[in-house]
């Protein structure tokens, strides 16, 4: 069998650098041509940046300015050197950040990710991200295709709808989050439903201990992590050897000291820098806002490319809840509706290998449905069903945590 996606995946390192090196120049120009890339890169030129220490000189983007940005100069704040009418698809993400879909075969860089977890040409495909309004569902879609295979898009929930489509089109893969992954099968064994054809799976967008990756084996399916955003699509991987995640050929990826732009030692814990090499709409040392660290040496696998930890927290305290980010903002908002609640935190929590989100406020005094309305406001604001627990007024720390993300890392 054909272990790798083709001969870039195992290519020397210094061969590998080389070439992104002899890119960077042109997708710096073609950056410079869009205004919100001038003004943020300023006098730079772009024929000296040919180094890892020349890429650490220029400014890093913070993710976390770009809904003000985007806000202010609409649209894509500048950030992209070609038109509207150039992308395929738009979309928003919660922020809100608007992001554009190229028109390449796999525009999202999924499908090397897809072949490394054990998806093959013409395996059918369960995808149980979103497709509306968020790119999730697109990004793993357009890589199934890319590699050869019939994709059913499901979306999101249902169980019983999706254990429907398991029956009818019994799909080897499985794409989403984790959780989900393990609803299915519960749901599955609960009602009789046959979902054992489904072998392999790329998850992401929600923690994934080995755990539950040891239970989903248990149960017939090998599942592989995939780190993606919505601004570059898919960053790094995981393959067959589990030695952590193998950055995507066409991405550079630094991991800097949190709040800087200097990057830390191999091995460090730092907050991850991407820059890519796409002149149609480029991304130049956008700082993430997830931590993670270099591995030393190459992967088992073969694959050659630089490897990281994985997620390993946030550099802020923007926490990513099934699938979805929560920023402080929202938080802040909820506050806004509820005059009468004091110090707030969010605090995130795992149990029965599922995502739990808890919002403890300070109040003087419960007040009839109280708990009941916030709940409506946190679900109505961050999009995601939560608890409420009203605790008396000082309580809470007073630390300026807005945000405590309890999940057990790795």
């Amino acid at each position: 069998m054909v272990q790798h996606y083709d001969q870039l995946e195992t290519r020397e390192p210094e061969e590998r650098a080389r070439d992104q090196f002899a890119q960077l120049p042109g997708v710096i120009a073609a950056a410079l041509a869009a205004p919100g890339w001038a003004r943020h890169l300023g006098a730079v030129e772009p024929a000296a940046v040919t180094s890892r220490a020349a890429l650490a000189r220029l400014p890093v983007l913070r993710k976390s300015d770009l809904p003000a940005l985007h806000k202010a100069s609409p649209p894509f704040a500048g950030f992209a050197s070609a038109p509207l009418s150039s992308f395929g698809r738009l979309f928003m993400s919660p922020g809100p950040i608007f992001e554009g879909e190229g028109t390449g075969r796999d525009p999202w860089r999924c499908a090397r990710a897809l072949f490394a977890a054990g998806f093959r040409a013409g395996d059918v495909i369960l995808n149980t991200f979103a497709y509306h309004l968020t790119p999730g569902g697109f990004i793993m879609d357009s890589g199934g295709r890319a590699l050869g295979c019939p994709v059913i898009p499901a979306g999101p929930g249902n169980a019983e709808t999706q254990l429907d489509l398991i029956a009818q089109f019994a799909p080897r893969g499985y794409l989403g989050t984790p959780d989900f992954l393990k609803i299915l099968l519960d749901a599955g064994d609960g009602t009789g439903c046959d979902a054992s054809s489904l072998k392999v799976a790329l998850v992401s967008g929600a923690a994934f201990p080995a755990s539950l990756r040891d239970e989903l084996s248990r149960r017939g399916v090998e599942a592989y992590q995939a780190y993606a955003t919505a601004d570059v699509g898919v960053v790094a991987y995981e393959s067959a050897a589990r030695e952590g995640l193998i950055v995507s050929e066409d991405i550079i990826l630094e991991v800097v000291r949190p709040g800087t732009g200097n990057p830390v030692a191999d091995g460090d814990v730092g907050e991850v820098v991407v820059t890519t090499l796409d002149p149609q709409h480029p991304v130049i040392r956008l700082a993430l806002g997830d931590l993670s660290a270099v591995l030393a040496g190459v992967s088992s696998c073969g694959r050659t490319n630089m490897r990281i930890k994985g997620w390993l927290g946030r550099a802020d305290q923007t926490a990513k809840i099934k699938g979805m980010f929560v920023r402080p903002e929202q938080v802040a908002e909820v506050a806004r509706r509820h005059p009468e609640l004091k110090r707030l935190r969010l605090v995130v929590t795992r149990a029965n290998e599922t995502d739990v989100m808890t919002l403890r406020a300070e109040t003087e005094g419960e007040g009839a449905g109280l708990a009941e309305a916030v709940a409506g406001s946190v679900q109505a604001i961050i999009r995601l069903k939560g608890g409420v627990e009203l605790v008396p007024v000082g309580s809470l720390p007073n630390d300026g945590k807005v945000i405590a993300d309890e999940r057990p890392v790795g």
